[in-house]
């Protein structure tokens, strides 16, 4: 499907929309009818075009949006682009995918990680605060743990739902990989006892910081 207009493609969409799958993305905050599976196929049939992913992102529309992640260039993007292309998702699955499919593959991440990490505005710092997470066990070299945890311990209570989660993340994660700030990770996570209470699945691991570390920890001290 090389050269495919964006007409064609955005009815293509318009034709995958489907109300139950709107119902349960809804629940998810992500505001569109397709079925992941089928864009991922759509995906493959259209193959990479960068040009066609530029036009798809700039209709607004999430799932024409979450395609054109899917088939762009990641390395093609400039820093500046990038840069408002995550102030412009406002959804969370667009978010997630535009981090972790194209920021991260980007050259530029690592200063797009500095920039949106102490951004106001608490969607794009999640941002930011995932990019370090993705850093705690990878290449921790240059990161302030303890200082990282300072943050946590004095904002993540009180922190809006994608940042708490990021955060959340990032507690974990430290306390996963660094044995030497996990007494302090636990202690931070049992005090200010965000996510203690989220229903968890049978078999899942619970996003409640003591809980996933000591899980997590304990399935690597057996292997």
């Amino acid at each position: 499907m090389a050269d495919t207009t964006l007409a064609e493609v955005m009815a293509e969409l318009t034709a995958l929309e489907d109300p139950k799958a709107r119902e349960v993305n809804e629940k998810h905050g992500d505001d569109h009818g397709v079925n992941l599976g089928k864009l991922r196929a759509l995906a493959k049939r259209l193959k990479t075009q960068q040009d066609l992913a530029r036009q798809l992102w700039a209709t607004k529309d999430t799932a024409a949006r979450l395609l054109a992640i899917l088939i762009c260039r990641p390395k093609a993007f400039e820093q500046d682009e990038l840069d408002v292309m995550l102030r412009q998702a406002r959804i969370p699955k667009v978010q997630d995918w535009l981090v972790n499919y194209v920021v991260k593959k980007n050259q530029h991440s690592e200063e797009l990680r500095g920039v949106w990490f102490a951004d106001p505005d608490a969607v794009v710092a999640s941002a930011g605060w995932a990019l370090t997470t993705e850093r705690v066990p990878k290449n921790p070299a240059g990161l302030d743990l303890p200082g990282l945890l300072d943050v946590i311990e004095v904002e993540m209570r009180d922190a809006p739902d994608r940042l708490q989660w990021a955060m959340n993340h990032c507690l974990a994660q430290i306390g996963i990989e660094h044995a030497e700030h996990r007494a302090r990770a636990i202690d931070i996570g049992e005090r200010l006892e965000v996510l203690k209470d989220y229903p968890t699945p049978p078999n899942c691991t619970s996003p409640f910081a003591p809980l996933w570390i000591t899980e997590i920890v304990r399935r690597q001290d057996a292997q």
